[in-house]
């Protein structure tokens, strides 16, 4: 393990045995694929035992206790996620900030694809479609974030999804990279955001980050593909056609999907000719923030089509 990492050994070596008890030792630390300000770990025990660690060095890090709390809402709702053995929110007597789960075995959906069956693909897509019908079945009473402490809540979903992408654009819109054309449009867009996101639905719970690496996919043998875990929520209370536009724009789902989804919540024309452009248009936006000029391209084609929206 690179010493970059800045996390000892004997820290990651006493969160082993706080889990797994005295009787076994830590015998490997591999890195996952992980965040900006997190690290994704592997912990291998001496008796085989594994776990995944996320832990973030010398901070408070609050994500974590809302990652939990948002696995078990999943978990409540049937889907299959990774249990949670330990979560700490750091402090001065222990300045780190970690998640403990269970390891969950398979390969994220893209890989699963490459080693399926068109027809079992297509099967892996209508259990997904299944599994986020549990989700958006789940409705409460307003819009909101998902948190473990107390959320800010919403009667209105253009209000909630504004805030939620107000520092997003703000952000963006001072970017060089945008032309100004581009972010006059966006500008109308957001300003408009009352009249073209407008629906008669109401707040279902959403994963919010649903693509292929946060898809975990398993092969059975007999029993054939399935999937073993939803991963890295980051959960809302929200229209849950934002969540099939996402998943459309990184092309995670196919027709198989769509179809398994629409027999139980068929989707309105206003979805595919309004607001899923508008939902795709903001992803793209927040993309273009987080991972820079290699999605100015699919920003510019998701601002042609929502342009005559405005």
């Amino acid at each position: 393990m690179s010493h970059s990492l800045d996390i000892s050994w004997p820290v990651l070596r006493r969160i082993a045995r706080d889990w797994a008890g005295d009787s076994v030792e830590l015998a490997e630390v591999a890195r996952l694929c992980g965040g900006a300000i997190s690290t994704a770990l592997c912990l291998t025990l001496t008796d085989g035992s594994r776990a995944v660690l996320k832990i973030t060095p010398h901070r408070v890090d609050r994500a974590y206790a809302d990652e939990q709390h948002q696995l078990a809402l999943l978990r409540e709702a049937q889907v299959p996620v990774p249990d949670v053995y330990r979560c700490h929110t750091g402090s001065l007597e222990e300045p780190f900030s970690y998640i403990l789960m269970q390891f969950v075995e398979g390969v994220d959906l893209a890989a699963a694809r490459s080693s399926c069956t068109p027809e079992e693909f297509g099967e892996l897509q209508s259990e997904l479609a299944t599994l986020v019908l549990r989700l958006h079945e789940r409705a409460a009473p307003h819009y909101m974030r998902c948190t473990a402490a107390q959320p800010k809540t919403y009667d209105s979903w253009p209000t909630c999804y504004r805030e939620i992408f107000d520092p997003i654009w703000s952000e963006v819109e001072k970017m060089p990279v945008l032309p100004v054309k581009a972010r006059k449009t966006i500008g109308k867009i957001h300003e408009q955001l009352d009249r073209l996101l407008a629906h008669d639905d109401r707040p279902r719970l959403v994963h919010w980050d649903l693509w292929a690496t946060n898809i975990l996919a398993s092969n059975a043998g007999s029993g054939g593909w399935q999937i073993s875990a939803l991963l890295d929520p980051n959960c809302k209370f929200a229209h849950a056609e934002a969540e099939l536009a996402y998943l459309e724009l990184f092309q995670t789902i196919t027709p198989a999907f769509l179809k398994c989804y629409q027999q139980s919540h068929k989707l309105p024309p206003e979805y595919h000719r309004v607001r899923k452009p508008v939902y795709q248009l903001y992803s793209l936006l927040n993309h273009l923030r987080l991972f820079g000029a290699e999605y100015l391209k699919p920003l510019s084609t998701a601002i042609e089509r929502v342009t005559p929206l405005v």
